[in-house]
């Protein structure tokens, strides 16, 4: 059973994606999910149901070639899933490693010297 809340999720990846249907949103939505997991620590961890697909955290770049590879596409067409995706689950964005703020549209945060 769906619930409404992974509707809305995968409506909001479909329009931001601009994918044609949703079983392509879902397929994008399930490998960012993946690979997202493997990055969270504690409780946002068990919070994704997807299975882990990396071992350890890896860099921005390594996450993309990593859901290139997962979805059988270029690496732009990756950066260009992996920031579909996280508009929706804006609140995950400031618990990954350094460097992914710019796949979610957002500059990372430097601490002033």
């Amino acid at each position: 059973m769906v619930t409404t809340r992974y509707r809305h999720l995968l409506r909001q990846v479909r329009h931001l994606g601009r994918y044609p249907t949703d079983a392509e949103a879902e397929r994008v939505l399930d490998a960012v999910l993946a690979l997202l997991r493997a990055q969270l620590t504690g409780d946002e961890r068990g919070a994704l149901a997807a299975p882990l697909a990396l071992p350890r955290p890896v860099t921005a770049p390594a996450f993309v070639e990593s859901l290139a590879h997962a979805l059988g596409t270029s690496l732009a067409a990756a950066r260009w899933d992996a920031s579909s995706v996280p508009a929706a689950l804006t609140e995950l964005t400031d618990r990954l490693p350094r460097g992914y703020a710019l796949l979610f549209g957002r500059a990372d945060l430097v601490a002033a010297a």
